[in-house]
Formats: C-alpha cells, sequence, structure tokens
C-alpha cells in the first residue's frame, strides 16, 4: 500500500474514532472519559515498547521534553478536545481541531522566523473561513443530538481553538526529540501518553469536581473506550508513522488532515441526515486551506 493510502486510511480511522467517542465521553464527561481513554492507550503503548525494546532508545535528554509535549499536547490538548465534542458535537469539534495546521504555520512565524505569504496565507485565511461557516451556519435543518449546541457557542469555540493550538505546542516541543531519528516513536508516545496520564490521576486523587465522572464506568462503555484508543493511537499513529518512513512529511500531513470531510458521510450514514451545504463548503473550505498552509511548507 502507497504511503498516500496509510495516511487517508489514518484520516478515516480518526473520523471512526471520533464516532465511536461521543457516546462515552458524555456519559462519563471529558475529564474521566480522557483518563480511562489515556490509560487504556498507555497500556498499549508501553507493552509494545517493552515488546519491541523501543523504550531504550529513551535518553535522558529526550524525556523531560516528552513529557512536556504530553502535558500541553494530550493531557491539555486532548481534554479540551473532548470537552469540546460534548458541547458542539464531533463534527463542530473535528472541524476546530483541524486549525492546528494553520497553528503550526503561526507558531512557526513566530518561533522560527518563517513567513506566511503568497498561497500559504490565502490557506491559512480558508481554514479559517471554512470553520467558521462550518460552526456558524452548517446546522441549518439538522435535528440530530450531535448537531446540538449545549451551553454558549463561544466556550465551545474556545474550547476546541484550545485543544488545536495545544496539539501545535505539543507537536513542536517534541519535534527535536523526533528529528534526531534515534527515538523509538512508539515509546516516545508512550511517555507523552503517561505523562498526560500521571497528571490526571493527581487531579482525580485532589477529587476535584472537574475530574470526577458524572456516571460510573461500565463494561459497554469502557469496551467502547478501548476501540477508540485502539483505532485513533494504536493503528491511526502506527499508519503515520510507516507512512511518513516512506514519503514526504508534508503529504502525509495534508492527506491525514482531511478528517473532517472523511467524517461528515459517516455522520450521514450513522444519523440518516445529510449534512447540510454550509457542513460541506466549510468542511471542504478548511482542508483546502490546510493542503495549502502545509503544502507550500516546503517553500520556505
Amino acid at each position: 500500500m502507497g504511503y498516500e493510502w496509510l495516511a487517508l486510511a489514518a484520516a478515516s480511522l480518526w473520523a471512526i474514532a471520533a464516532l465511536i467517542s461521543v457516546k462515552p465521553a458524555r456519559h462519563l464527561g471529558a475529564f474521566a472519559y480522557s483518563r480511562w481513554r489515556m490509560f487504556l492507550v498507555s497500556l498499549m503503548l508501553g507493552g509494545a515498547s517493552l515488546a519491541s525494546g523501543g523504550w531504550q532508545s529513551l535518553g535522558a535528554g529526550a524525556v523531560p521534553l516528552l513529557i512536556l509535549s504530553g502535558l500541553i499536547g494530550i493531557f491539555i490538548g486532548d481534554t479540551a478536545l473532548f470537552a469540546c465534542m460534548n458541547r458542539m458535537g464531533p463534527r463542530r469539534s473535528g472541524l476546530l481541531f483541524s486549525c492546528h495546521a494553520l497553528f503550526s504555520a503561526l507558531l512557526g512565524l513566530w518561533l522560527f522566523e518563517e513567513t506566511l505569504t503568497g498561497w500559504r496565507l490565502v490557506g491559512a485565511l480558508l481554514v479559517f473561513g471554512g470553520v467558521m461557516l462550518a460552526i456558524l451556519f452548517g446546522r441549518r435543518g439538522q435535528s440530530h443530538d450531535w448537531e446540538q449546541v449545549r451551553g454558549p457557542i463561544a466556550i465551545g469555540i474556545g474550547l476546541g481553538l484550545t485543544a488545536a493550538l495545544c496539539q501545535s505546542l505539543g507537536a513542536i516541543i517534541a519535534k527535536p526529540v523526533m528529528t534526531g531519528g534515534d527515538v523509538d516513536p512508539v515509546s516516545a508516545s508512550g511517555v507523552r501518553m503517561a505523562s498526560a496520564l500521571l497528571a490526571h490521576c493527581v487531579l482525580r486523587l485532589l477529587r476535584l469536581p472537574l475530574a470526577m465522572p458524572l456516571n460510573p464506568i461500565n463494561r459497554p462503555i469502557l469496551a467502547m473506550i478501548g476501540v477508540n484508543g485502539f483505532l485513533a493511537m494504536a493503528l491511526g499513529m502506527t499508519l503515520i508513522l510507516v507512512a511518513l518512513r516512506q514519503g514526504d512529511v508534508g503529504m502525509v500531513a495534508i492527506l491525514s488532515s482531511t478528517t473532517p470531510v472523511v467524517l461528515l458521510p459517516l455522520l450521514w450514514w450513522h444519523s440518516g441526515q445529510r449534512p447540510s451545504l454550509p457542513a460541506w463548503a466549510g468542511a471542504l473550505l478548511a482542508t483546502l486551506g490546510t493542503i495549502l498552509v502545509l503544502g507550500m511548507s516546503g517553500n520556505h
């Protein structure tokens, strides 16, 4: 299988995982759901790292950066994403999360003195415009529970953008560790996930109201969380790593960022309701913008 198909398969797995996560995230609440998901995924990644011996590639200098990356990108980022999804549904939260490519470009401007001109600037504006179009006008004629906004829409948008920003920051912090080429990616992901899990466990031990589950965990919910973690992290991220070994980094990033578009037919199939025209237009504009932002990165 060519690397292009691997990246598209990863985007599709992430879209399927987003649908699976709706029920358990609303049952447990964002914090409790994230904690259980991180626990199960940490077991998967830790087991794989021990089996392959990849943990031996982790040097003393790499671990602190990976821990910081996990705290920002996964502990804050993932939790904000699921809190956003509980408020706004999988379609809008997925769209907002797709802004991480735009934030990475903007952080590149600030940290690495990159430029955002020409097609990259057009792409950035398309991402922003597409996301706003799909969020503000994409629910017309939609009565499905997943299309309803719970609470103020501004808070939901803020949570989604926080998730996207933290994802970008987490990736930038981990970049120096991963570009060396000596660190096992699965083991690195395991350290990031375990640090986020530890932070969640501290909040749970402190019995912070936010960290307490809304409802008790049960077997069906636990099974859904396990399937979600396996599809999104174990399979999805592994496909991306294999694709990165075979193909161009920019092209892999572009193809794997098509999740918001892949999600629309899946939602149509699940709910029986065709997404509105602004929802399609917004998702396509945001993806086109992401392609321009990422695709032109190689020129700078």
